[in-house]
Formats: C-alpha cells, structure tokens, sequence
C-alpha cells in the first residue's frame, strides 16, 4: 500500500523501482504474516471450542475478517489472475484498504501496546492521503 505513494513521492528514484517490481511479493508476504500469525494463534488456543468462543471479540473479529479479505487477494495476485479479472482484479484489489482498517482494528485492540500500530496508521495515511491529493489535483470538479 505504500509503494504507489512513495513512488509518487520519489519518482525516478532506484529504490523505488526496486519496490514497484516487487510490490506484488510484498503483498503475498503481507499475506504470508498474517497466515503464519493465525497459524500460531491456533496452535497456541488448542482448542477449537476457545478460538469459537473468542472470535466474536471486537479485536479478534476484526482480525479474522481482515484475514478472510486477504485469502482472494493473495489467490488472484498472480499474472494468469490479471488476465482472466481484468478491470474485475483491480476492484478485487481495492479490499486491502479495508483489510489494513481491519488489521489495524485487530492490532490497536488486541495488543498490550497499540503505539506501534497507530505510528504504522499514522504513516500509511498520511501516505495515502498523499496519494490522493497527488492523484486527484489535476482534476476537474464537477459543479454541483
């Protein structure tokens, strides 16, 4: 999510060529964490009855769903995927921004110190609001 606004932020710049052809295994590593984070979690739970009983939890629903969101993102994060969704990939795409609201959710209510994941929100808004602002200034409004 950072690699469009930084790139816009630092055109031209190698490392931020280096990051737009690897964007797509940044993702699929993003989505790796959160799999091997909710592998452990189950693992440390032990017990199915627990995981059931816990997952209506604000912070822990928020997690799951945001998982749940990931799974097609990571299956379709392919270039045969691309080609068969075409305009379909890039509205699939768009869920990350409501999956990173739901990781940070998840994070914030779940951790003993949620500084770190508002410092993390903090930037990654201020990233795409960047992005925005970069994006739509050239536009014309429409007169309401």
């Amino acid at each position: 999510m950072a690699v469009t606004p930084l790139s816009l932020m630092f055109p031209g710049r190698s490392w931020v060529r280096w990051l737009l052809r690897r964007r797509r295994y940044l993702g699929v590593a993003a989505f790796g964490y959160a799999a091997l984070h909710t592998v452990v979690y189950l693992f440390r739970k032990g017990s199915f009855g627990l995981i059931l009983a816990e997952g209506a939890e604000p912070g822990l629903l928020a997690g799951w769903i945001a998982l749940a969101i990931l799974v097609p993102l990571a299956i379709t994060s392919n270039d045969a995927a691309v080609r068969r969704l075409r305009r379909l990939w890039k509205r699939l795409h768009r869920w990350v921004y409501a999956a990173a609201i739901l990781t940070f959710v998840h994070w914030v209510i779940e951790a003993y110190d949620p500084v770190p994941g508002l410092i993390h929100l903090a930037v990654l808004a201020a990233l795409e609001g960047f992005r925005l602002w970069k994006t739509n200034r050239g536009r014309k409004r429409r007169p309401t």
